[in-house]
């Protein structure tokens, strides 16, 4: 089979289910694709907690195809598909076309791969610079050639101006050359990364202050951000196997997903064992974010999808035989096709959510996550019911969306101004509620 195939079998797969509802994130990164170049870096930024690259890249691309939802998903569509092709790449010259076919066909199934390619956000634009980067970097330990010397440095560079997570892929390439004592090469893979954190040091200071003051201000924050614990560590293998389905009853999928997961990691470090350096590129990076998120929590799973085209690689080499790869690939490909095909294991539904709104009605919310409803129905006013909700109104809308992280209680609030609760509608994941004197 052709990796053309494969990488147009994965294009199709990408297509289903494209047009469903952005998300919170989604829709704060449409909305930001409407602001000029110099808005996002003076006015979004400072205030965001990753660096602007993706961010004027998805400005480009809104500028020219628009910002609805297919227009700004369609960048991580392709980031995946190009990644593929160099999980292939990479197979191929760590032995041959045959393992690497296998690789990019369980990267580009992978049911994880599958739900954030399909997401509009700076995950697999990072997860392409850096699988481009192994790739070049594979190539520099049996060669010098320039234009390899070049690409890595581009890579690392602009991956570090598109996600800081990618920090830790980068200086596991480093810590890898000083073991190997390759100095030189060391200094010569050095600058891309220096002068991407020289260029973004003054906005990284801004919102590292932000960062500490959003952490001694919002109650929660830090469990949204991912602390270093056993659950979070977990998580890992746990969807980089099973992607982001869940079902009840919930021991039967602790089950299922803990065995599945165990499989594609005994197989996938068994595979590692024939290619070390792709061992050590996977676990270093886990072992210094870990670390890292003992001080400044940042330790969840989709901030590790870069090492996905290393697991990848690492099954293809593990599995020695075909009938085991064959099943494989196809659990991956029903578990995406779950995920695809079945609406609840979407995204948050805020267009349904909108569409219930009455026109230039008011929603009380957490002014923060209001993203969707400003980008679907920007008619809407959004107060936020922390600093007002007692005032002459007999109804009200509210969504409670994201309370618990600022540590608020709505429903006593309202309660104590004379509310009753209405009714509930789910979006899914994301209730409307109605409210009246």
């Amino acid at each position: 089979m052709s990796i053309y195939v494969i990488i147009l079998a994965g294009a199709i797969v990408r297509l289903i289910g494209l047009n469903q509802s952005l998300w919170l994130d989604e829709a704060t990164t449409a909305n930001v694709s409407r602001f000029s170049y110099q808005q996002i870096l003076t006015v979004f930024s400072p205030h965001d907690f990753h660096p602007p690259l993706y961010y004027f890249f998805l400005k480009f691309w809104a500028d020219i195809f628009g910002n609805l939802p297919i227009s700004v998903r369609l960048p991580s569509v392709i980031f995946s598909l190009i990644s593929a092709y160099f999980v292939y790449l990479i197979g191929k010259h760590l032995k041959n076309k045959t393992v690497g076919l296998w690789s990019a066909a369980f990267f580009i199934f992978n049911p994880l791969i599958i739900y954030y390619s399909q997401e509009a956000r700076m995950y697999l634009m990072a997860t392409c610079l850096l699988t481009i980067a192994v790739f070049t970097f594979l190539k520099l330990l049996s060669t010098s050639k320039t234009i390899y010397l070049i690409i890595f440095n581009l890579c690392t560079g602009l991956a570090f101006l598109t996600f800081y997570g990618t920090v830790f892929l980068t200086t596991s390439f480093y810590l890898y050359l000083l073991y190997k004592r390759r100095f030189i090469l060391l200094l010569s893979v050095l600058p891309g990364f220096l002068i991407a954190l020289i260029l973004i040091s003054p906005l990284l200071q801004q919102q590292y202050s932000s960062s500490k003051d959003q952490l001694n201000l919002v109650v929660n924050w830090s469990s949204v951000l991912g602390t270093a614990n056993l659950k979070n560590l977990i998580l890992i293998p746990l969807k980089f196997s099973v992607g982001k389905i869940s079902f009840y009853p919930k021991i039967i999928y602790y089950l299922f997903a803990g065995l599945w997961s165990l499989l594609v990691f005994i197989f996938s470090f068994k595979g590692f064992l024939k290619t070390k350096n792709l061992l050590f590129l996977f676990i270093s990076p886990l072992i210094l974010a870990f670390v890292f998120s003992l001080i400044s929590p940042l330790f969840q799973y989709f901030r590790f999808l870069y090492l996905l085209p290393l697991l990848s690689i690492g099954l293809a080499f593990g599995l020695n035989r075909f009938w085991l790869k064959i099943s494989f690939l196809t659990l991956f490909i029903i578990l995406s096709f779950i995920y695809l095909l079945i609406p609840s294991f979407h995204r948050e539904d805020w267009q349904s959510l909108t569409q219930k709104l009455p026109q230039n009605s008011t929603v009380y919310m957490i002014s923060s996550f209001s993203d969707p409803i400003k980008y679907y129905r920007p008619d809407i006013q959004i107060i936020d019911f922390r600093s007002s909700i007692v005032d002459n109104r007999q109804s009200v809308y509210v969504v409670a969306y994201g309370e618990f992280i600022h540590g608020f209680n709505h429903t006593a609030t309202l309660t104590a101004a004379g509310f009753k609760l209405e009714k509930i509608s789910n979006f899914n994941q994301v209730d409307l509620e109605s409210w009246r004197r």
